[in-house]
């Protein structure tokens, strides 16, 4: 099923989809055939180091993993399931204590099961990265629908 893709429709996904993505504020800036923009903003319940603020890595990886499978959506312009087979991060810097983290992915090969994505976690300038990334990710993973946005809606909203 091929499907035009608007921000707030990916952000529903990760809003109702993706529970810890929802709850840690992941949101979606950018979407079009060339990739992705997400954000996540800072919070000092991800410091991995709390006598100086530095974000932890593990909630960077959160951020440039989601970013990552949501760019796969955005070439192939369609829905299914996706499940990360391997993802390498570089860090290359702390992120800076009390400054927003974004992400740009881009999905720049698919074969008929795999999808091989690049990305870049950054504060204010992609030029200055925090983290730079690469990933694979298992196309139809499941045979399980995509989730049902409407649905879930409904539900939240009970």
């Amino acid at each position: 099923m091929s499907t035009e893709f608007d921000i707030s429709q990916i952000q529903n996904i990760i809003d109702y989809g993706i529970p810890h993505c929802a709850d840690i504020g992941v949101k979606v800036h950018e979407m079009d055939e060339e990739g992705v923009v997400f954000s996540l903003p800072y919070q000092e319940r991800f410091a991995g180091n709390p006598v100086n603020g530095v974000l932890h890595g593990g909630i960077i990886t959160t951020l440039i993993d989601t970013a990552a499978g949501m760019c796969i959506y955005a070439r192939l312009k369609k829905y299914m399931p996706i499940a990360t087979l391997d993802l390498r991060i570089d860090y290359l810097k702390p992120a800076t204590p009390g400054e927003d983290v974004f992400t740009r992915a881009t999905c720049y090969k698919t074969t008929k099961q795999i999808a091989f994505v690049r990305a870049i976690a950054y504060h204010s300038d992609p030029e200055d990265p925090v983290a730079n990334a690469v990933g694979t990710f298992m196309l139809r993973s499941t045979n399980t629908p995509p989730l049902n946005l409407s649905a879930a809606k409904k539900g939240a909203s009970e």
